[in-house]
């Protein structure tokens, strides 16, 4: 397990996402879970009261060293089995027989690992809340810039800078519903799942326990069944990838070419060691950087589901590691996009000029329904491209061809060419995508 950030891992993700998913983060829900657990028992009549209070009052994380826990986990292949001989060591000598009493491992691992989840995606939610006020406020104030719509990275159509800023606003609202909806269950099974070691109180014992720690209780142990493991791992590549998508249009925005946007200027922020003039879509790069690496960790997450029969031999045990890197993956890829769009640089006039370099070809579908009004679709479908060849040689502009290629007349070219008036129901959708938002909010 990872400390709370090293040479890399503070790039992305943030202090307190890696306070949350750090080494001593796991220590303290291994010892909610066992602190859980004995007070569970002791409500059920298993475990004297007195015991449970003496275990649960010393499940401190700092009074065990999680390298020495590490290194001893080699002999028993879990950190588990060394951790709770510390806390047997640590509690009066009449409460340790009650210390882990009828779990196994990979009860208080698995649960432990639910409690670092649901911790992390706290932090997560916030920066997706984040984000999407700031995606928010970027469609609303930004409804009336236009600008040019891309396909395949060429000049489509006019839209909108508020419509582009809605799009990513109603993605990031579905992930972060997605990340709060998804459930987090307690783990409690016994050696293979029968709890057969708290008699008929188990069920019983495991309800209370799940309360306790503000998890679900499960329908059945899910040793072998990753689903809730899996789907917490879609769900934060899921997020990653909005957060991805979002970097790469900021990120496409800020080329030299293009100008439309830029990440928010701060001394040393986004400078080359060799190259002076430049600024660089650093947070971008950190987000999209991170995306990745989430995106494969999830890979290896799916990859362990096939489980051999109640217990599995490597596939859950290759978890461990690769929960703690895609929450700081997922969570630092949005943690970066937050801030990136949170203080984004729009340049409208920009926008502009660049939607109008091209002479109005942007314009050429809504020529083309209009003469096809008159004269048929294919008939004004050629004409129309005679005048965008025309228009994209020498010597002639788009308004200059369709005089010579249509029966428009000049106030009606005008018209037709005007990009600010041929945006659909790019304001409604704003309206909607503002309205979802608000009404989650």
């Amino acid at each position: 397990m990872r400390t709370d950030g090293g040479l890399f891992d503070q790039i992305a993700a943030g202090p307190e996402l890696l306070a949350a998913t750090g080494d001593a983060a796991w220590l303290q829900a291994m010892l909610d879970a066992e602190a859980a657990l004995a007070s569970a028992q002791a409500d059920a009549g298993i475990v004297p009261a007195g015991a449970a209070a003496s275990v649960a009052a010393a499940c401190r994380a700092e009074a065990f060293d999680a390298a020495t826990i590490g290194a001893r986990a080699r002999l028993g292949g879990n950190p588990v089995i060394p951790l709770v001989a510390a806390l047997r060591a640590a509690v009066p000598k009449g409460a340790r027989d009650w210390v882990h009493h009828g779990a196994t491992s990979q009860d208080i691992l698995d649960t432990a690992a639910m409690l670092v989840i649901q911790r992390s995606l706290h932090v997560v939610d916030g920066d997706l809340a984040a984000l999407a006020g700031a995606c928010a406020a970027l469609a609303e104030r930004h409804r009336r810039t236009v600008m040019a719509a891309r396909t395949l990275l060429q000049h489509a159509l006019p839209t909108t800078f508020g419509l582009k800023a809605a799009g990513w606003l109603v993605a990031v609202v579905k992930a972060r519903r997605g990340l709060t909806e998804a459930p987090l269950p307690l783990q409690l099974g016994g050696a293979a799942g029968t709890l057969a070691s708290l008699g008929p109180r188990g069920l019983e014992v495991a309800d209370a326990m799940a309360c306790r720690l503000g998890l679900a209780a499960p329908l059945l142990p899910w040793h072998t069944n990753r689903l809730p493991v899996a789907e917490v791992a879609c769900r934060l590549g899921m997020a990653a990838g909005v957060a991805a998508k979002i970097a790469t249009d900021v990120a496409l925005l800020m080329q030299s070419e293009v100008a439309e946007a830029s990440e928010p200027a701060a001394p040393g922020r986004g400078g080359s060691s060799t190259l002076p003039q430049k600024r660089n879509p650093v947070g971008c790069v950190a987000a999209l950087a991170a995306a990745r690496h989430a995106h494969a960790l999830v890979g290896l997450v799916l990859a362990g589901m096939a489980q051999e029969h109640e217990r599995a031999a490597g596939a859950w045990q290759a978890e461990w590691q690769a929960l703690t890197d895609l929450l700081r993956a997922a969570g630092g890829a949005i943690a970066r996009t937050r801030e990136v769009v949170a203080g984004l640089e729009v340049d409208p006039a920009r926008m502009r000029a660049n939607l109008d370099a091209d002479g109005g070809l942007l314009l050429a579908e809504r020529v083309t329904l209009a003469l096809a009004q008159r004269v048929g679709y294919a008939e004004a479908r050629g004409a129309v491209e005679t005048a965008v060849a025309q228009a994209q040689g020498a010597g002639a502009t788009f308004a200059s061809a369709l005089r010579a290629c249509t029966p428009f007349t000049e106030s009606e070219i005008r018209e037709l060419l005007d990009a600010s008036s041929y945006l659909g129901a790019g304001d409604a959708m704003i309206d909607r995508a503002l309205a979802a938002f608000h009404q989650g909010a």
